[in-house]
């Protein structure tokens, strides 16, 4: 067996509650962005530009759409007899079987998945974030340090430093101090969530923590600090190009009008560095003589008989006549009815909007159900859901995976209220 420098182990098993019906069936880097893509694209199309031909990716929650999608790893040039991509499920062992108990334990569990490529190095990725980052780079910062770990870090603002694990370096970017998700922050470094370990380093750790009682078996939280404490040699690789945890509804319709905006550091038609994606051909999008589109992304397979405007469309959407979508988000093969208008809303795969229905209007009410989820003002309708005609809907509202006509109690959905299949009326 050719013997690695370098393999990948992608962590991507969330289940990206904060992220509500978007992955009620589906795993967070699963969910479509940018309309062509799946989140996890950017990290695997990291690899593949890196020159990173070994990729383990670690599924647990609701796997099958991203199953499907990674299939053998053709768009990324993984589907090879050494090395490539294979899925990493939880699995029985001889004696027991259990899920993946944290990031670290993600790790440790497939040990022996990793010791089989015998790499000197691996890389840890996450696959809910949007970025296009250089692997080869921080791994060349890693080595020229003689580093034990090197953890991708990037400026944030002081007030959202809270938000993550903070680095304190020196001079030369060895970290002396490390806060997770700080009250009171003393740097405004914050750590990426990629990290580059020497392999026979970070084993050590994994199978002392795995046996340690109390452990949350996560990087940030445990094996991070022993190293620290131990006095390893950790450094913080500075990265300066567009990076997004697309964690929170608003996160990811904020990440996705960036592409609308046309943010100059998140540039997805750079042909030296491509994202892939085994996206199925469509046909060409067509405009009709009525409808238009400005300053929106638009995939294949669309067919635009009103207006779109500062806006998404994923393959396959249909807007008809007089129809009018805004600020929005409209995943795969939608349908919007004549004479609707959509404002700061995400539609989810296959959704159909009926006629004349107003979607967005209104005070910006938290959702009642889950005031933490939907907050931003964006409406976010679930997968497959069908919204009868005339149907006038405010802010925050959720509309559940698959509801029908029939689980519509009204044709006003105030601010904050939310629909589910099969609910009742009061």
């Amino acid at each position: 067996m050719v013997k690695k420098e370098i393999i990948a182990m992608l962590l991507a098993g969330g289940q990206g509650s904060r992220l509500g019906v978007l992955t009620k069936k589906s795993a967070k880097p699963a969910v479509l962005f940018g309309g062509k893509y799946r989140i996890i694209d950017f990290s695997l199309s990291n690899c593949a530009n890196s020159g990173i031909d070994t990729v383990g990716v670690l599924t647990q929650y609701q796997p099958l759409k991203l199953n499907n999608h990674i299939g053998i790893g053709k768009p990324w040039d993984m589907d090879r007899m050494n090395g490539g991509v294979t899925i990493l499920s939880p699995f029985m062992k001889e004696d027991s079987g259990e899920w993946y108990k944290g990031t670290a334990n993600a790790i440790s569990q497939n040990i022996d998945f990793i010791d089989k490529q015998a790499p000197r190095y691996v890389i840890i990725l996450s696959g809910d974030h949007i970025y296009k980052m250089n692997y080869s780079d921080m791994l060349a910062f890693h080595r020229k340090n003689n580093a034990e770990a090197t953890i991708s870090v990037i400026n944030v603002p002081y007030e959202e430093a809270s938000r993550y694990g903070i680095m304190s370096t020196d001079e030369q970017g060895r970290i002396y101090e490390f806060q997770e998700k700080p009250a009171n922050p003393k740097s405004t470094l914050a750590s990426m969530g990629v990290y580059i370990f020497t392999w026979e380093v970070l084993r050590e750790y994994l199978i002392i923590d795995d046996q340690k009682e109390g452990s949350d078996h996560d990087f940030g939280k445990d094996i991070i600090p022993a190293m620290l404490a131990d006095g390893r040699r950790m450094f913080a690789y500075r990265f300066n190009g567009y990076w997004k945890d697309v964690g929170t509804i608003q996160a990811y319709w904020e990440a996705n009008m960036d592409l609308v905006k046309r943010v100059p550091e998140f540039n997805l038609y750079d042909p030296e560095w491509k994202i892939y994606t085994p996206n199925p051909v469509k046909p060409p999008h067509y405009v009709a003589p009525g409808g238009s589109v400005k300053t929106s992304v638009v995939a294949e397979g669309c067919m635009i008989y009103g207006k779109v405007r500062n806006s998404v469309l994923f393959p396959g959407v249909v807007v008809e006549k007089d129809a009018l979508i805004e600020n929005s988000i409209v995943m795969s093969n939608s349908h919007i009815g004549e004479g609707s208008v959509l404002d700061r809303c995400i539609i989810g795969e296959g959704a159909t909007v009926g006629k004349n229905v107003r979607i967005g209007e209104g005070e910006n009410i938290p959702n009642e159900d889950k005031p933490n989820l939907y907050n931003s003002g964006i409406t976010v309708v679930g997968e497959g859901a069908v919204i009868p005609d005339d149907t006038v809907m405010g802010k925050n509202v959720m509309i559940d995976m698959y509801v029908s006509a029939e689980d519509f109690c009204s044709g006003t959905i105030p601010s904050g209220a939310s629909v589910y299949k099969g609910g009742e009326c009061e």
